[in-house]
């Protein structure tokens, strides 16, 4: 009597409380999304893959265009930022239609991210002239180092002269970002395949924290070395739209970064429930990615509005030498000292 009332009082004893596929929390195989989807997600499918298609078709465009118009270090940069809108919209785009190629597709992503943070803030000293042109245009103006988002508020930071060192190490801030990020990345696929890594995992006796940790230590400093030259360049680039320009990137850098964060949290967290085939987080990337395709693309088209112009190229500084200038600025002394011109005496 005891045993019937007790089974009465859990009725759903020999069920599952949950889907098998949500208490897996693993994603489902690109098939198992195809069968499931109806008139409205084929239809979804195909608007935002053809999105995607046309994106990638405006920035080819885009880059022919540049590339018979333009010549020099300033065509390559235009055509690299440029670049990083489609490429993410065809990374989402894959990890849509095959759920479970998330973290490779991720790890593309972040490639681009970082490339274009870097590659933007070379454009930034290509508007001025070059290094040379850069430098004797501000040689004379405060570097003001209370900059967003790493120190807005340390507002008792002093203002630093502009020379080649300063330069250097605004340039050394976004080369770190274009060097650490892909290895990070490659470290997270690396540990994702012996299940190490997962993500939205904040267990201390797990490596996502920790990686995760440092993508948001580089990317805080490589987004504070460009604001910080994008705030000394504002006023004397006004007539190339460099704060459009800037904007743009800024928006490519947020939603990827930012918006793709806080939903895969709400994923992990089960704010973002799971509805099968999908599990919570599979689900929130599904729908991140669906947002990032639709975001991107428009990102691509106001890009194209921007830069489809033709650029007058500065004649102080030719190609060659910029070129060897570029190459003076990537190489060290072993004191840490940056040459400058020609060999450093002893």
């Amino acid at each position: 009597m005891d045993v019937t009332q007790g089974m009465m009082d859990t009725p759903n004893v020999t069920k599952p409380p949950f889907n098998p596929i949500c208490r897996s929390r693993q994603a489902p195989y690109a098939h198992e999304i195809i069968e499931q989807l109806d008139i409205t997600g084929m239809l979804l499918f195909a608007i935002l893959t053809f999105m995607t298609l046309v994106a990638v078709l405006v920035f080819l465009e885009e880059a022919f265009y540049i590339y018979r118009k333009l010549s020099g270090t300033k065509r390559t940069l235009i055509i690299w930022v440029n670049s990083a809108a489609p490429v993410i919209a065809v990374t989402c785009c894959v990890g849509m239609w095959i759920p479970r190629s998330t973290m490779f597709t991720d790890f593309t992503a972040s490639l681009f991210l970082a490339v274009l943070i870097h590659k933007f803030q070379m454009l930034l000293v290509s508007e001025c002239g070059g290094k040379r042109g850069f430098l004797s245009r501000f040689s004379e103006s405060k570097l003001q180092l209370n900059t967003g988002p790493l120190c807005c508020c340390c507002v008792c930071f002093p203002k630093k002269n502009i020379h080649s060192r300063t330069l250097f190490i605004l340039k050394l801030g976004t080369f770190q970002f274009l060097l650490l990020r892909p290895v990070l990345m490659f470290l997270a696929v690396v540990l994702w395949t012996n299940g190490t890594f997962a993500i939205g995992d904040s267990r201390a006796q797990s490596a996502t924290i920790y990686i995760n940790v440092l993508v948001g230590v580089i990317t805080i400093t490589a987004l504070w070395a460009v604001g910080v030259m994008f705030n000394l360049v504002r006023p004397s680039l006004v007539e190339v739209q460099i704060i459009s320009k800037f904007a743009c990137y800024q928006f490519i850098v947020i939603l990827s970064q930012l918006q793709t964060s806080i939903i895969n949290i709400l994923g992990t967290t089960g704010v973002i429930s799971c509805v099968p085939p999908l599990p919570g987080p599979s689900r929130a990337s599904y729908m991140n990615q669906q947002l990032l395709i639709m975001e991107m693309f428009l990102t691509t088209v106001i890009t194209r509005m921007l830069y489809r112009r033709r650029y007058e190229e500065k004649p102080a500084l030719s190609e060659d030498e910029e070129t060897k200038d570029n190459l003076q600025n990537s190489t060290l002394c072993l004191n840490g000292k940056v040459i400058d011109e020609g060999p450093q005496k002893v």
